[in-house]
């Protein structure tokens, strides 16, 4: 695969809202069309979720990049669900362009719980646990025919260096804000490895708002567009986003993964931290608190463990 950078894709030619959603449903599953349906709380960036009815979800690619992740997850979800200890979407139906909407799109059974979230976990370090168990069980599935890195994922299950050049852009660009000789010696360390082993199931996007719980426990892992067969080092980002020292050191005894490993999943934090942060800094100055928390983690971690 080339590491050229990935370019950002382009957004939906049309409006991706719940007035879409209704007359797709309506016009292409009449089944459903007497079903409430509403936005759901909190919406994603790649996809528009709709909960229809009491047990079924619609979800609309926002861009043609995302729009191939459908026929990716109708094919392999219910192939991968079986072998898995926490529920995954479960695909219900496909629907095709219409209504104006160029894109495939999908109906799933609706999955109770809440989006995670620092108030709602009773023990982080019990929740990282479970996380490692559902990762570790999706890494030891047969990845056979399954997907390689490319622009369905936005190339997780390559190298970090893939975003290489971004990485450096940022750095450069943060000037002060950032500890600039720490930092490049993260991503030095990060990029000097490769995935030595066979390429392996990963979810791509391990982020608070693809996990759910209830009763303060992990119950359901959702959004599988970034996954594909690869190396597993992307799946490793919520170590820094979210977890405390504690909570990241259950969470990488539980995987058993070695030091390379753990470097590269530390490395695509540290693009993640450094282009939200460059964001931030342009355009929204109060939400460059997360960056900078993971960016400390980060900082922290690589100085106690390499």
């Amino acid at each position: 695969m080339s590491e050229e950078e990935p370019s950002f894709p382009e957004r939906s030619p049309v409006a991706v809202d719940i007035q879409l959603a209704r007359r797709l449903v309506d016009a292409q599953f009449p089944e459903w069309a007497g079903l409430p349906l509403r936005a759901v709380e909190i919406n994603g960036w790649d996809n528009r979720s709709f909960r229809l009815g009491a047990q079924l979800t619609v979800r609309l690619p926002s861009g043609p990049w995302y729009a191939l992740q459908v026929a990716k997850e109708q094919q392999w979800l219910p192939r991968l669900a079986p072998k898995l200890p926490l529920p995954i979407p479960e695909p219900v139906a496909e629907g095709i362009p219409g209504q104006s909407y160029p894109y495939p799109w999908s109906v799933y059974r609706w999955i109770d719980g809440r989006v995670a979230h620092e108030t709602g976990i009773s023990d982080f370090s019990e929740f990282a646990t479970a996380l490692a168990r559902f990762l570790k069980a999706l890494h030891r599935i047969d990845p056979s025919g399954g997907p390689a890195p490319g622009k369905h994922n936005w190339h997780r299950g390559a190298a970090p260096s893939v975003y290489a050049a971004e990485t450096i852009d940022a750095i450069d660009a943060l000037g002060s804000e950032i500890p600039g000789d720490a930092v490049r010696r993260i991503w030095d360390h990060a990029v000097e490895s490769r995935w030595q082993g066979d390429p392996v199931w990963f979810h791509g996007d391990v982020a608070t708002g693809n996990l759910l719980t209830r009763d303060g426990s992990l119950s359901a892992v959702i959004d599988f567009g970034s996954s594909g067969v690869g190396d597993p080092a992307c799946d490793l980002v919520i170590a820094w986003t979210f977890f405390d020292r504690a909570a990241r050191d259950a969470f990488r005894a539980a995987l058993g993964v070695d030091q390379a490993t753990w470097s590269r999943g530390r490395g695509w934090a540290l693009w993640k931290a450094l282009i939200s942060l460059v964001d931030a800094l342009e355009h929204n100055p109060g939400a460059a608190a997360g960056p900078r928390r993971d960016l400390r983690r980060l900082l922290d971690d690589f100085g106690a463990s390499d």
